[in-house]
Order: structure tokens, then sequence, then C-alpha cells
């Protein structure tokens, strides 16, 4: 069943399987959304989601560990790049292990991917209607600072949405939805801290002012969105799943059983509060 409301999908890299067990809960149960919002490895479990493909989202991430191509330093010296582009956006799901873009097409809701502007140190919102016309845009939403390329959407350079907002729940009532589901990667008492990469930052980056200044500041914007959505949870308006305790999976976690623990963790979540879920979306329909 379709409801009218958002879900939310936060990045987080490797730590983005405990997402892609949420998301098999939902699709176990048919649930789902008007609007979807994902963010770096946000966007990449949504296409998964958003296709119906069952353990796909889990299984991208754990089946080529070893693989240089998908994650590794090698990959980084030899193409710029930690998280090989051409495995992921295409090897992947061209050959390896098929994407159903047809169902993607016949989705009824809405998926956005959020990116951020090199230019400005803005989030924008790309709608993806066409993922082979629009992988280039869940790139974006995926290209982490230092160890990814910027990606250019209509000739401007974007990099990673969580720099500029990594969990978007404002922009989804913006667009009209009272009501969301928000997936972190973190257990709820987690705060970011300052980056203690800027002196790298600024040296990689300093023709994007903006964009150094945002990153510089994440951590502010990062926290007071947390306190924004736990407000939204308390008024009843924000449903959120999140790990229960501190995750001790990294962002490029090698280990497949910390990352099948994680998986596992979250479709569990979702599954001990499926009941309060659908109470929750009562009358979104």
């Amino acid at each position: 069943m379709m409801y009218n409301a958002g879900l939310i999908l936060e990045g987080g890299a490797m730590r983005g399987v405990y997402t892609a067990g949420v998301i098999d809960y939902l699709l176990d149960k048919g649930i789902s959304f008007r609007e979807v919002y994902g963010v770096s490895a946000g966007s990449c479990s949504a296409c998964s989601y958003l296709s119906g493909q069952r353990r796909r989202a889990m299984d991208v991430c754990v089946d080529y560990l070893d693989d240089d191509r998908y994650c590794s330093v090698k990959s980084l010296l030899r193409t710029g790049e930690l998280f090989g582009s051409q495995m992921l956006y295409h090897e992947i799901p061209d050959k390896l292990n098929l994407y159903d873009y047809e169902a993607f097409s016949r989705y009824p809701g809405n998926f956005y991917a959020v990116v951020t502007n090199c230019y400005t140190g803005q989030a924008e919102y790309r709608k993806v209607q066409d993922l082979h016309k629009d992988i280039e845009v869940i790139r974006a939403s995926s290209s982490m600072p230092l160890v990814a390329k910027m990606v250019y959407l209509d000739g401007k350079p974007y990099l990673d949405g969580g720099i500029a907002d990594s969990i978007p729940l404002k922009q989804s009532q913006k667009k009209g939805n009272q009501k969301n589901v928000v997936v972190l990667t973190r257990d709820k008492s987690y705060r970011k801290k300052p980056n203690e990469m800027m002196p790298l930052i600024r040296a990689r980056y300093f023709r994007y002012p903006q964009l150094v200044n945002r990153i510089e500041r994440r951590h502010e914007y990062y926290n007071r969105t947390l306190e924004e959505i736990s407000k939204s949870e308390e008024a009843g308006d924000t449903f959120v799943l999140s790990p229960g305790r501190q995750v001790e999976v990294g962002r490029i976690e090698k280990d497949r059983k910390k990352l099948e623990a994680l998986y596992q963790e979250g479709y569990e979540e979702a599954k001990a509060r499926g009941e309060e879920l659908m109470k929750f979306l009562e009358g979104c329909q």
C-alpha cells in the first residue's frame, strides 16, 4: 500500500546496510511512500527499494568486498575514487546484479536524490525518474569529499548530498509531507564532531569556498537537524528508525559478519516496531 507520507534515508557509506534491512522489511510488508528522499548511500538503497528488489541493496554492499574495483585504496590511487563508479553504477546493475529499470519506472511515487552544489555549497533535491538517464545523479549524491571525483550535472560540479543536507526532513515537509519516516544509520545519541580533515579539504577545494564553508560547519547543521527530528518525533509527525546501540561498522567496512549483523539489526528493528509504524501511518492512505 502507498502512503501519503515521506521516507527519508540517511547515508553513511557501508553503514547503509542498516537501511537495507529496514527497506527489506518495508518490501516484505508492501509499504510504499508517495515521496522518497535518498542521501548518499541512502539514495543507492532507495533505488533497490523502488524497484522492489528485496535483498539487492544488501547484496550490492557485501558481494564485492574483495573486488578492488568496488572499494579499495587501489581504486582510489588508480581512478581517484575509493568506491569505483564504473563498478557501482554500470558493471553491477547492468551485468552482475541486474537492476530492474522497468520496475523502477513504474513506481507511482516520487524519488529525490540529494546532491551538494560545489559552487554554492547548498543542497539540491534532484528528481530521479529514469535511472538509465539519471544514474549520474545517484553517483553525485554518493560522491564523498576527498575520495571521489566531482560529478558534473548540467555543467555544474556536485558532491555528496550529505554535505549540505544529511537528513532532508525539512525539505520533505516543505513538499507537503506531514508525516515522515526517517531511517538513520547512527544511534540516537550520536552527534557529529568537527571535521578533522579540514586542512586537506581547504587545500583540495580552495576554488570552492562555499563548499569548504559548508563542510566546515556540517556538524553544526547535522546536529541541529537531529534536534529538529527529535522535536518532530515527540510531536507525532516523524517516525524514526535507527540502530539501538553505537554502530561499530565503519564507512568502508570490509568485515562481512559485521555488515550482515547490522543489516539484520535494521530488519529486526523495523519488524519489532511494525505495528507502531502502521499506527503512525494510519490516515495517510
